[in-house]
């Protein structure tokens, strides 16, 4: 076989397919400098912020990467901003970004990807939350709820709590900021509230949502209708369908039966808005081990599991167990590639407003990278930030001139 080519300048993808991150930094234009009124500060806000999100998205962990990979790349950064005073040290970056406005920066980072996702109609949107473990400090760590768009692949927006306990209250914050019009919303349980409910059938939004014993009442009328399915799904009121799929070292089996005739629990359902469906996926999960001729299974037992779901859409059981199923992506395509990418259980950055802007400029390179079709993993495209100056001005849209920026106390 003939020997791989060489990548070389030429051939390397330095431009990206798109610019998603063309006019970014013009969203932050109006954050408010917060050592504005001391008055004595010698780099512009602006100037912080274009090093750290280049320098997140080409590989930064926490603000002392950032302020390394800035005296690296300073000749570059001068192409955009006049950077007088060079880099700012560690200190300062951790300074700033932790008194930072963390509210008002997600609204400019929510801003952008309104932009760019001016309407979610047909679309899957996925809401659950992930604890920023690394941030823990003596009142808890950092939970955000996150808005996930499962056809892009992309955050939408998120929410800050101070526990897993508080996502009932930031749900509906979250849900608040984004136009959910005739979108498909999906959470487990902890969405499992009349009132988010409520507010999703007023903002013309669809549903499908885990029922669990939070909601006993609910729960059990659930389960009870589902264990009343026929031998034998009648396609009409009662659907049935079941596939199975082997890989990670396990057979899975996934069964999903919808009832759309609810009449036998209406009274249950009288205070939950636009129920016109329930939904039962039972999965069977079978060990299996590699074998002299191939895999084979193991001698433990199948750990079968239920989950039950109530829903305002009316689908068949092949098209509801693939839209639960395709739920689970902001774990997979986004908590674990943060996690594991971008390493954000493993960053100590605890001060003040800190951990929620660091998790932001995080979300932004992710983003730019599942934006860009040219070909590579997630993993490779923030490398090739890295390693090509042209490739990561193309990705964020920067042209000299692109970022504006005001003169500035250079006082002590």
């Amino acid at each position: 076989n003939p020997a791989r080519p060489r990548p070389t300048q030429d051939t390397m993808p330095d431009h990206p397919t798109a610019a998603p991150g063309d006019k970014l930094m013009q969203r932050f234009e109006d954050l408010d400098d917060p050592r504005r009124q001391s008055g004595r500060f010698q780099y512009p806000l602006q100037e912080l912020l274009l090093t750290a999100l280049c320098a997140v998205a080409a590989g930064a962990e926490d603000w002392v990467d950032v302020s390394e990979w800035g005296e690296f790349k300073l000749e570059w950064l001068r192409r955009f901003l006049p950077f007088e005073r060079g880099i700012a040290s560690h200190d300062t970056f951790s300074r700033v970004f932790a008194m930072l406005d963390s509210v008002r920066f997600e609204a400019c980072f929510r801003s952008w990807m309104a932009q760019i996702c001016p309407s979610l109609a047909q679309e899957h949107i996925a809401i659950d939350g992930k604890t920023l473990r690394g941030s823990r400090t003596a009142d808890g760590a950092l939970h955000l709820v996150t808005a996930w768009h499962c056809g892009k692949g992309v955050t939408l927006g998120q929410i800050r709590t101070q526990a897993k306990s508080n996502e009932i209250t930031a749900i509906p914050e979250l849900l608040a900021g984004l136009d959910l019009r005739g979108a498909t919303v999906t959470m487990d349980a902890m969405g499992c509230q009349k009132a988010i409910v409520q507010q999703l059938v007023d903002e013309g939004a669809g549903y499908i949502i885990g029922v669990k014993n939070n909601q006993p009442t609910l729960a059990q009328a659930v389960q009870g209708l589902l264990e009343q399915a026929p031998a034998r799904a009648d396609g009409r009121t009662w659907h049935e369908h079941s596939e199975t799929d082997k890989g990670h070292g396990r057979i899975e089996t996934r069964r999903c039966v919808v009832c759309h005739d609810l009449s036998a629990i209406a009274p249950v359902l009288q205070d939950w808005p636009g129920v016109r469906s329930v939904v039962l996926v039972q999965s069977t999960r079978q060990p299996v081990r590699s074998g002299r001729f191939g895999p084979r299974s193991t001698e433990q037992a199948p750990e079968p599991s239920w989950r039950y779901y109530i829903s305002s859409e009316v689908l068949d059981a092949q098209t509801f167990n693939a839209t639960i199923r395709a739920h689970w992506a902001i774990e997979n395509d986004c908590h674990w590639v943060l996690d594991v990418n971008y390493r954000e259980d493993a960053c100590l950055i605890r001060r003040d407003h800190g951990p929620h802007n660091m998790a932001t400029l995080r979300r932004i390179a992710q983003n730019q990278i599942k934006l860009d079709a040219s070909k590579g993993s997630q993993k490779t495209k923030r490398k090739r930030m890295g390693w090509s100056d042209d490739y990561l001005q193309g990705l964020f849209g920067l042209t000299p001139g692109s970022v504006s920026h005001a003169q500035t106390s250079s006082d002590g």
